[in-house]
Order: structure tokens, then C-alpha cells, then sequence
């Protein structure tokens, strides 16, 4: 881009140089992919954009010079501008994206002093024409830099529910298996079995691990596959995957699976008592039935960790009486209750070092459905009450 300079005819070759210093230098960082020694793309924007102003205020050579180079000056600079309020931190994006295209707008007003002079409206005209397309171009690089920045967002919170839904999974199904094994093992410490009452105990425990391991299964073959390809390989229905076929981290249990694990929980020598209205299975959204489930395993989780010594515990599910819950559609409200047994004084819902986020998960999700979640203290033992939509 040089190369013309010392072909310049008489006493010029300067003149031509001053004219032709801020394209080289705009064309050099135009195409800057990344930092050239210790000379950043900001550093060469605002460079470049600070030596074309200064050159409009001191150029006073041939027009013809100021013409050539500026074919290439001001393509570098839009492109600049338009690179740095795209990409660069706001703060840079805001200085130098404002300096390239200010020095854009103001090329034109290099021939004022230049020989022969134009005239000023005809300079004035130009640049308000180039303001009308150094807007343009500013206000497409914000509109893909706000694009961007959204996806940016939806992408972290994709990955922030990701890992909520990971932790949630494995605390309301891994946890729950893992607590049974605990107690039962605690258990098994200070009482005397016979040989029968251990193989019992022993086929318990086998069924809980093998449990445990393939909701951890399920887990890590959602983190190895998430978009979705096992799909095809997967038991559960069409229905049970979002629009796009993500695989849940785990399966959508529903009312079907309250019996069996209401069942579990009593073969720990529990009395329990499951009251479920024939009517519902079958009528509720899969997202309704598998927090239906979650509420009452989290509950039975609970009362084994804070009321070991509960005797009678009681799950019913049922269509919500009018007015129960907010809104006007069908609820249905599922309400599990323990007798006590030695709970601690204090609320459950209290936070306990290395655990406590239950129950606060387990409300986040029934209110993200537009149910209600409650939970405290029952005569002498514990109820966990929730509403949720039954449509």
C-alpha cells in the first residue's frame, strides 16, 4: 500500500506518506484475528482511528493523494468499528467502536484544506452520508453483539439446569437408595437376625444398589449423550422427552411407581398406607405424575433420615377439592404424614451442613408447575402437602 509513495513526482513524497500512513495502519488491523506481539486489536483500532483525525487536522497536500488512500482508509475503519462494538469488552467496544466510526464520518473533511480545497457543504454533505451508514453498520454489529450475548446466557443457563437437574436427580434418586442401605446396614448392627431375616436383608440391599446404580447409570449416559441419540435405546415413551428428544438424566417415574416404593419403604418394618385415587393414573401430565412422585420420595427419604423410628406412615393422593391451590383448573394434592418417632425439635426444613436442599429444590419444582408446596410439624410427626396441576 506504500509502493506508490516513492513514485510521487516532485516535492510530494511526504505529503503522500501522511495521507497514506492511517490506511496502512487501518488496513493492517482490519483483518487482526488475534494480538501481534504485544498490540492488541483494541490498542490498533484506536490507533488507527486517533491518526486519521489527526491527519484530517493537518493534511494539506494534493486532493488526488487524500482521494487514492482513502479508498482503502475508510472500508478498514467501518470494518473496526464494526469488529469492536461486536466483539470487544464494553468498555473498549464503546471507545474505540466510537473513535473508528467518528473517524469514518470524518474523512471527508480531509479535502477542506487539501489542493485545491473543496467546498465545505459539499464535505459536510459526504460526511452526513457516511454518519447514515456508520449508523448502520453500528447498529447491525450491537443488534449481533446482543445476539450473541443472549445465546451466551442461554447457553450457561442450559448448563446451570443441566447440573441443577444432575443434583437433583441424584439426591432424589440415588440418595434416597443410599440413605435405605445406610439405615438398614445401622440397623442390622444392634439387632439379631436369623439366617432368614439376612437374606432378606441382604436381597434389600441388593435391590437398592442395583437401583441406585442405574438412576447413576441413567445420569451418566445423559452427560456422555446430550443431545439426545438415546433416545431410540430408551424405554420410556415419546411423550416423556421435550420437543427436541433430550433423554431426561433420569426416567419420569409416575403414579404407577408409588405403590412398589411405598412397598420398599415398609419392608423396613414401617407400617405404611397408600391411598391413591383410582381415577388419577392415567389422566395427569407426565411432568405432574413425576412430581407427585418426587414429593413423596423426598418425604420418605426424609423420614428415614430425621424419624428412624416412625411406625405408621400414610401417602395419599387425590383429585384437590375447589379452591385448594391457586388457580381455577384441576389439582390434585398428594400429602404424606409420619407419626414422629424420635424426630429432632426443629423444623426439617432447617439447613444442615452437607445437605438441607430438598426440600427447597422440591419446592422450586412444584411451584415451577404451578403447584404449592408445604411442609411442618403434625401432631406429633411430619406432613409434606402438595397442590399441583392436574392439566
Amino acid at each position: 500500500m506504500l509502493l506508490p509513495v516513492p513514485l510521487v513526482r516532485g516535492g510530494a513524497p511526504l505529503e503522500a506518506l501522511v495521507a497514506a500512513l492511517p490506511a496502512v495502519v487501518a488496513a493492517f488491523a482490519a483483518p487482526m484475528r488475534r494480538p501481534w506481539g504485544r498490540i492488541t486489536l483494541g490498542a490498533a483500532v484506536i490507533t488507527a482511528a486517533v491518526l486519521s483525525l489527526a491527519v484530517d487536522l493537518v493534511y494539506r497536500g494534493p486532493k488526488s493523494y487524500a482521494a487514492l488512500w482513502e479508498f482503502a482508509e475508510a472500508p478498514a475503519l467501518l470494518v473496526l468499528a464494526a469488529r469492536q462494538i461486536r466483539r470487544a469488552p464494553a468498555r473498549q467496544a464503546a471507545v474505540g467502536g466510537f473513535l473508528a466510526a467518528l473517524a469514518f464520518v470524518l474523512l471527508p473533511l480531509r479535502f477542506l484544506y487539501a489542493d485545491p480545497p473543496v467546498k465545505g457543504g459539499a464535505a459536510v454533505l459526504v460526511s452526513a452520508l457516511a454518519l447514515f451508514v456508520a449508523v448502520g453498520v453500528g447498529g447491525l454489529a450491537l443488534y449481533l453483539r446482543a445476539q450473541e450475548d443472549r445465546r451466551h446466557r442461554a447457553v450457561a443457563q442450559a448448563r446451570r439446569d443441566q447440573r441443577l437437574e444432575v443434583a437433583g436427580d441424584l439426591h432424589d434418586f440415588v440418595a434416597h437408595e443410599i440413605t435405605g442401605i445406610v439405615l438398614e446396614v445401622q440397623a442390622a448392627r444392634v439387632a439379631e437376625y436369623d439366617r432368614e431375616q439376612t437374606a432378606e436383608l441382604l436381597a434389600r440391599l441388593e435391590d437398592a444398589g442395583l437401583r441406585a446404580l442405574d438412576s447413576m447409570d441413567r445420569t451418566v449416559r445423559t452427560l456422555r449423550d446430550p443431545e439426545g441419540h438415546a433416545v431410540a435405546d430408551s424405554p420410556q415413551p415419546p411423550e416423556a422427552y421435550g420437543d427436541a428428544g433430550e433423554l431426561p438424566p433420569t426416567r419420569l417415574y409416575g403414579l404407577a411407581d408409588l405403590a412398589e416404593m411405598v412397598e420398599r419403604f415398609g419392608a423396613t418394618g414401617v407400617r405404611t398406607a397408600l391411598d391413591l385415587d383410582d381415577a388419577l393414573p392415567g389422566t395427569l401430565p407426565r411432568a405432574t405424575e413425576d412430581a407427585v412422585h418426587r414429593v413423596v420420595l423426598e418425604a420418605l427419604t426424609n423420614i428415614r433420615r430425621h424419624a428412624a423410628g416412625a411406625e405408621r406412615v400414610s401417602v395419599e393422593v387425590a383429585g384437590a377439592p375447589a379452591g385448594d391451590g391457586p388457580g381455577d383448573g384441576r389439582r390434585v394434592a398428594v400429602t404424606v404424614t409420619d407419626d414422629g418417632g424420635g424426630r429432632p425439635a426443629g423444623p426439617l426444613g432447617l439447613p444442615r451442613h452437607g445437605g438441607g436442599t430438598g426440600l427447597a429444590a422440591l419446592t422450586a419444582r412444584v411451584e415451577a408447575l404451578g403447584g404449592t408446596l408445604a411442609y411442618g410439624r403434625h401432631g406429633d410427626g411430619w406432613r409434606v402437602h402438595a397442590v399441583l396441576p392436574a392439566t
